[in-house]
């Protein structure tokens, strides 16, 4: 397949990828886009101008705020409608020779201002890497049982905080809260000294179901449209303190990061591969069949104010122990119901090398092993005015397919 426009062979974003967001333009308008290279295409002109009236749909779904509308019709629309959209940007399309709306629709990437791609009703972050689970129990617990006893029988997740999540470029304060040193006989209050980051991937829903209704793991993929990068922010003092009983709360939802493009299940269908081997047999509804797990580089950046990009951490989604079909499963196993738009962050990724960890935490062990940037500066955990970049893509026989990145600038807290 080649496009009619033109883009580097190391694109995230290549014909073969057509990722679906929202943009804000130049003349105040929004709408649904997507995006072949540095150009973006505004699906809400295509709309008008015809180029998808064989859907027979009443409304321009694409002229709209956010793509719950669009994603909400279901994979027997959506899946025909990516397709439709991949062969209009085609060389020698009828698009292709349609200059008065080529001149409307499209615009190059500086001049979309990207929004988030979703409302997102509620938001579920798990913990389903067992590498991120082992590390974190050997620093704070037991070295020889680092696992909690129910860690491979259950995809352990919580409730997180939707309204903070923001989208990539979007600054945000230090948190502050509650700590208590080891020594201390009290806690005391400020800024977290021990802020981290946490790469993650998030998959978003597309139905709507009712109390009461279960899925399985054999249906779990059509009710997921499809994926974003996810930076799950994370003040690891004020965890500590605060997470026994009922887990993480101010240390979380203060804020988390995603990227703009959410590239659907169907472009990412040739990077399927299989999962890690699960011991002891799972119960029988979180057992599958096929391959579930999903070949994606994954790379985390720290770039301190006016420094340059450093790579910290190279890490991959295969690793994940609990795929997403589980995932979603164990969620509404209990009758929970679903949402359009709702958010499910799969939780750190990390790999069994020590440069796979996906968070400060792991990388410095707890603050001991600091990391050395290129300026000759260290850090054990995020300082104010750092960036950290974090950037997804697959590659295979030619075809790439990418999410682009997330990024997010650390401010010093509020007074």
């Amino acid at each position: 397949m080649k496009s009619f426009i033109s883009y580097d062979s190391q694109s995230d974003f290549s014909i073969y990828n057509i990722p679906f967001g929202v943009a804000v333009f130049e003349d105040d308008e929004i709408a649904c886009v997507t995006r072949v290279g540095d150009t973006v295409i505004n699906l809400a002109v295509l709309f008008d101008k015809g180029y998808f009236d064989q859907f027979d749909l009443e409304e321009n779904v694409f002229e709209a705020f956010a793509l719950n509308d669009f994603i909400s019709l279901g994979k027997a629309y959506t899946v025909p409608m990516r397709e439709h959209l991949q062969k209009l940007l085609l060389e020698g399309s009828e698009l292709s020779k349609d200059k008065e709306t080529l001149e409307l629709a499209l615009y190059p990437i500086d001049q979309a201002y990207m929004q988030l791609p979703v409302h997102i009703p509620n938001y579920t972050d798990f913990y389903s890497s067992i590498e991120h689970a082992t590390n974190v129990g050997k620093m704070f617990r037991d070295p020889d049982n680092a696992l909690l006893p129910n860690w491979k029988h259950i995809p352990v997740g919580y409730h997180g905080r939707a309204s903070s999540i923001v989208v990539s470029g979007t600054p945000l304060y230090r948190p502050k809260g509650q700590t208590k040193a080891n020594d201390a006989d009290l806690p005391t209050f400020g800024p977290s000294k021990r802020l981290d980051f946490e790469l993650e991937m998030a998959f978003i829903t597309n139905s709507f179901t009712d109390l009461g209704e279960s899925i399985s793991t054999a249906e779990a993929e059509d009710h997921i449209f499809g994926l974003v990068l996810f930076n799950d922010w994370s003040a690891r003092d004020i965890q500590r303190w605060e997470y026994v009983p009922l887990g993480p709360f101010l240390a979380k939802n203060f804020g988390s990061s995603i990227s703009p493009w959410i590239v659907t299940l169907e472009a990412l269908e040739d990077f399927r591969v299989e999962g890690p081997k699960q011991e002891p047999e799972v119960l029988p509804y979180l057992q599958y069949e096929g391959k579930k797990n999903f070949d994606i580089q994954l790379q985390t950046i720290l770039q301190p104010e006016g420094g340059e990009e450093n790579v910290i951490c190279n890490s991959n989604f295969k690793y994940m122990y609990w795929n997403m079909a589980q995932q979603l499963a164990h969620h509404t196993v209990n009758g929970c119901n679903l949402e359009v738009g709702d958010m499910y962050a799969s939780g750190t990724i990390s790999g069994k090398s020590e440069d796979s960890y996906g968070s400060m935490l792991e990388l410095t062990w707890s603050g001991s092993k600091p990391i050395k940037l290129s300026d000759g500066s260290e850090r054990t955990f995020i300082e104010d005015n750092d960036t950290i970049i974090m950037r997804g893509w697959c590659e295979k026989d030619g075809k790439r397919v990418g999410f682009g990145e997330v990024s997010g600038k650390i401010l010093p807290a509020l007074d």
